[in-house]
């Protein structure tokens, strides 16, 4: 079997790579959580509601879905590294136009460019890593680079409240677009040349594309399963800092750093363990990385479900925890399981569609949480969420992949990895 067109020439390190792209994952979800953190702030000074906060989210949420299959597609027949440097670019410029905004109709639209930003980044970026990384790393490696969004969360979510306790909360995002700015300058100097030109004659167009990808056997409930998953994240990164705040009494940086530290905290364990258990048992098994993400959501739902009712901030904390766990299993694994299904050539447009997807869903579960505040309280949402997760793992379970794949086909495979 040929190998594929786009082997890198000047071939960096491959877990040099990882770090460079965890600073770049950081970034993008400190900007993320940020946003949430500073919500009583902007509920003061823009005079807007809890609807209007959640359109936020589902703003930002639906331009990144539906820009993430054509940047992923383009990402694949231009090149990974120019769209990672795009990304990077706009992101920064955006991240600062945030700081500015003077009304609510300002920030949802830099919310929408920022959705651009962040679709051009996170497919592009993956689908490097498993071009350098086989099947021996690619889950830990995929892992370590999803580590840095989960302490972009962290860092978003408390930094986001103890400088808007200070400073408001335009501060930090004229900061982060100047920090933003110049890691581009480094990144730019450090992967020039890391990646092979595309072959752009060789390249099919984006409809053959999509189609060939949902023809893949188990691509479909890949693609249903990472969206509920991002219900449950979306949902609770939206709305438990405010759910803190109101329910358990924090301040704005105590709600910050509770909603997002023990949760990541959790996920990082759960990347370290789950990217080495899944290299491993795949190395036995073709189903052993989605196994593994099985194993993630049976940890997920129900301690989801607790954090709509436990009063016990102690108990809070460790279902926090926990949830953050089963996370980290599952997200370490779906890039590699899609490594499984799909050539290298169209795994960035593949991931697109994940996401694509996902934040539909994700957008329209944030915006539904706030509309239903006042009925059933953000547990009712959480609770929602967790037996949707629960649904997900039977799906999963009954996912193809790996059921029928000849040992000439894996042979094949691993090829062309």
């Amino acid at each position: 079997m040929a190998r594929h067109a786009d082997r890198p020439v000047k071939r960096l390190n491959p877990w040099l790579l990882v770090a460079l792209l965890w600073v770049v994952a950081v970034l993008n979800y400190v900007d993320r959580q940020a946003i949430f953190s500073v919500f009583p702030l902007l509920e003061a000074e823009l005079n807007v509601s809890a609807v209007q906060l959640g359109l936020l989210t589902t703003v930002f949420a639906w331009v990144y879905g539906l820009i993430s299959p054509f940047a992923g597609y383009v990402a694949d027949r231009f090149g990974r590294v120019r769209m990672i440097l795009l990304s990077l670019l706009v992101w920064s410029a955006v991240t600062w136009l945030t700081g500015h905004a003077r009304n609510m109709g300002e920030l949802l639209g830099s919310r929408a460019l920022m959705g651009i930003s962040e679709a051009c980044y996170i497919p592009a970026a993956l689908a490097l890593i498993a071009d350098y990384h086989r099947d021996r790393s690619r889950s830990l490696a995929t892992g370590l680079h999803q580590s840095g969004l989960y302490i972009g969360i962290v860092i978003g979510g408390a930094a986001g409240g103890w400088l808007g306790q200070r400073f408001g909360w335009r501060y930090a995002f004229t900061l982060m677009g100047g920090i933003g700015i110049a890691y581009f300058v480094i990144l730019k100097l450090v992967l020039r040349g890391a990646e092979r030109t595309k072959d752009r004659s060789q390249a099919q167009p984006i409809g053959p594309t999509i189609r060939e990808l949902l023809r893949l056997p188990g691509f479909m409930q890949l693609a249903t399963v990472f969206s509920t998953v991002a219900l449950a994240n979306w949902i609770a990164y939206t709305w438990l800092p405010l759910y803190l705040y109101e329910g358990f009494g924090m301040s704005l940086a105590a709600a910050g750093f509770s909603a997002t530290f023990y949760m990541q905290a959790g996920s990082f364990a759960g990347i370290l363990a789950g990217g080495w258990l899944a290299d491993f048992w795949a190395a036995r098994s073709p189903r052993g990385r989605l196994s593994t993400q099985i194993a993630g959501i049976l940890l997920m739902a129900p301690f989801l479900f607790s954090i709509g009712f436990v009063r016990a901030q102690v108990f809070l904390l460790v279902a926090l925890f926990i949830f953050g766990l089963g996370r980290g299993l599952y997200d370490c694994n779906t890039m590699p399981t899609l490594c499984d299904i799909a050539r290298p050539e169209i795994r960035s447009t593949g991931y697109g569609i994940f996401n694509l997807m996902s934040c539909l869903a994700g957008g329209a579960a944030s915006a539904a949480a706030g509309y239903l505040k006042a009925a059933i309280g953000l547990s009712g949402s959480f609770e929602i969420a967790a037996g949707l997760l629960l649904l997900s793992s039977i799906l999963l379970f009954k996912t193809p992949i790996g059921r029928n794949i000849s040992a000439s086909r894996l042979r094949g495979r691993t090829s062309q990895s």
